[in-house]
Parts: structure tokens; sequence; C-alpha cells
């Protein structure tokens, strides 16, 4: 592959998923996480978008079905069971998914190429690389016996260094405007700690102790939203 390859911005406007994830907790949202982590191909790597599953069933031919079907702005989840064995998507699916206007893509299974992912810049998120392609037909292995990946088309899906989050779809933007309310005030909390004021003081920590002395049920999380403060 061609290392010249124009890469493309990460980005970087999307929600932090520990602050999503924090406020779909706060909201009793069914927020979820994959069956087991995932991370980006290439650190810095990061997307939200709509889900669009792909079951890799034929291969590139499952992909591409997937990329006709997907809406500018979406995230392909390319869902292969699990697999450690193969990769299912390299450069050339990259490619040909970036230049669909496809936000990320996020592979429950493998990838490779992963020095022309960095050149190309479309954020890729998976269980790691693996140099093998994918084997179809009779005499492939079964899959490990894994819990499905969840969520479902039209979900929200973020992925960033910490890893993945889906959000349902039907919750997304009151979670999304929580998750930036949190995001906000952690930073603010942040500078005045590096100013000097611990979070100890800013958080009313003193008041908190008092309130559980009488009150021992009392929880931080409760008492935080009391003092509009931030910290999971």
């Amino acid at each position: 592959m061609d290392s010249a390859v124009t890469t493309v911005a990460p980005h970087g406007t999307a929600l932090p998923t520990a602050a999503l994830w924090d406020a779909g907790v706060r909201l009793a949202a069914a927020v979820s996480l994959p069956p087991l982590p995932l991370l980006p191909a290439v650190p810095g790597m990061r997307c939200s978008g709509p889900l669009r599953r792909v079951a890799h069933t034929e291969g590139v031919v499952s992909i591409f079905i997937g990329i006709d079907a997907a809406a500018e702005g979406d995230v392909l989840l390319v869902d292969n069971s699990g697999r450690t064995d193969e990769a299912c998507v390299g450069d050339l699916v990259a490619i040909e998914a970036r230049q669909a206007g496809i936000a990320g893509i996020v592979i429950w299974g493998c990838h490779r190429d992963t020095d022309e992912l960095a050149a190309i810049g479309l954020p890729v998120f998976s269980l790691g690389p693996c140099p093998a392609s994918p084997r179809l037909g009779a005499d492939r292995p079964a899959p490990p016996s894994l819990p499905p990946f969840p969520g479902r088309d039209g979900d929200r899906l973020a992925a960033d260094t910490d890893g993945v989050v889906l959000v349902p779809g039907a919750v997304h933007e009151e979670v999304a405007a929580l998750a930036g309310r949190i995001v906000r005030a952690e930073r603010a909390q942040a500078e005045r700690a590096l100013g000097g004021v611990s979070l100890r003081e800013q958080l009313g920590w003193d008041r908190f102790l008092e309130r559980r002395r009488t009150d021992p049920g009392y929880a931080f999380r409760s008492h935080l939203a009391q003092v509009d403060g931030a910290l999971e």
C-alpha cells in the first residue's frame, strides 16, 4: 500500500466515551460495552455516529453491502464473532469506507495493515491486529464462544482510546446532553484543581461527610448532583 495516502484528521468533536458512560449510568439508560475491550488500530483515533451492523459472513462482499446500505456519518460495526485468528478489515476496505463517508469502522474481530491504516486516517477499532486473511467455507474453524456484540442499527456508537460505548438511539440526545455537561464540569474542576483549589474543597467533601454521619445511605453520586460536580 502506498504510504503517501492523504491522512484525514480524527473525529475530535466526538464526546468522550467515559462521559457518555457516566451520563448513561446517571440517567439509568441502557448504555453498553462490547463483550471484550476494543482498542484503536492507531492511538488517538476516535469516532462517533449511528451504528450500521455488518455480519461478516461473505468476506469483503458483506462489508461492501454494508457500505452500500450505510449513510454518510455512520459507523460500521463489522461483526466477525470475536475471531482473533483472522483479520476482516485492512487498508483497501478502510479507503473504500472513508471515500463513502463512513465515520469509522468497529470490528468484533481483528484488523490488519496497521501502518497503512495510520496513513489512511479512518478510525478503526478492533480486538487487535492479525496478519491472516479470512477463511470462508467449510474448512473455516468455529468462532469462539462469546456473548453477542450489543447494539442495533440506529443506536449511537462512540469509540476512543478508552474503548467503545453504545447508546440506544432513543435516548442518545439526552445522554449526549448530560455527557457534554459532565465534560464541561470536569474540565472546570481540573482547571481549578491545577490552580490550587482541591477537588475535596470544590465538591464540598466536609458537607458530604457531615451528611453521611446522620444518613449512612447517602451516596456520593447524590451529593455530586447537589453540588453540580462531576467525578466518577
